[in-house]
């Protein structure tokens, strides 16, 4: 085939590509954050006045437009540091989210993340000055925006699959922390009690924690001996997976 005929082929095809881009119609693409953390043992979630139309005022989780110099993971991301003010926040991507009538305001398509955070460390670095937000426990959550509270729904269904099988719990922790700080944390998390002979046994057959010379006093004259997870078990088991069916 000759050059001229190369060109031909190749200016078609850009012709081709430009028609079908020009015929596309734009969609928006957001990026909603579900925050859950436990306080006073109890699973909560953090939710924040909308301040924008359609429906400010309302309910809802936080997010927002995702900006053209950014991936949907940065834009979560970001998110959630502008938050807190923290990065190396555990998320997961949950699911898209595309009904066409989800939004009143626009096409807009959202990707719902989830994310665990240790409220009672961290909640004095939110940069909520210019929101409305509280916590509320996640059996209290009152009635959000748009398909928020499906995306909640399907979170905690995906939080607790996840805390069967991978060592999620210890992201709700403090960096040294009493079995029995644990045990409450798996309690939330599943909205049940644990036994708690059981739990010890299985978690600490896990591997996962170090145990330190130095106690908690603050419960019991006695004291609770702290313990420390194990990095390198942690990762392992992140991706290997455990049974902490308990």
């Amino acid at each position: 085939m000759s050059s001229s005929n190369n060109t031909m082929t190749n200016e078609n095809l850009k012709e081709t590509i430009l028609a079908t881009y020009s015929n596309g119609q734009p969609i928006l693409m957001a990026v909603d954050c579900i925050i859950f953390g436990v306080e006073n043992n109890q699973l909560k979630l953090l939710i924040f006045k909308r301040e924008v139309e359609p429906l400010a005022g309302h309910w809802s989780l936080l997010g927002r437009f995702v900006r053209p110099d950014e991936s949907v993971d940065t834009a979560a991301e970001n998110v959630l540091h502008e938050l807190t003010g923290i990065r190396d926040i555990y998320m997961e991507q949950l699911h898209c989210f595309g009904d066409s009538n989800r939004d009143s305001g626009g096409r807009v398509v959202s990707v719902a993340y989830w994310s665990l955070i240790k409220v009672d460390q961290n909640q004095d670095q939110f940069s909520i000055d210019h929101h409305e937000a509280k916590w509320v426990p996640f059996d209290q959550v009152p009635e959000l925006i748009l398909d928020h509270g499906d995306m909640v729904t399907m979170a905690i269904e995906n939080l607790r699959e996840r805390a069967r099988f991978h060592p999620i719990g210890f992201e709700l922790v403090p960096k040294q922390f009493t079995l029995l700080q644990l045990l409450k944390v798996y309690e939330a998390i599943f909205s049940h009690p644990i036994d708690d002979r059981n739990f010890r046994k299985k978690i600490l057959k896990s591997g996962l924690l170090t145990k330190l010379e130095k106690k908690d006093m603050s419960t019991s004259k006695k004291g609770s001996f702290l313990y420390e997870f194990n990095e390198e078990t942690y990762q392992k088991l992140l991706k290997e997976g455990y049974n902490f069916e308990f």
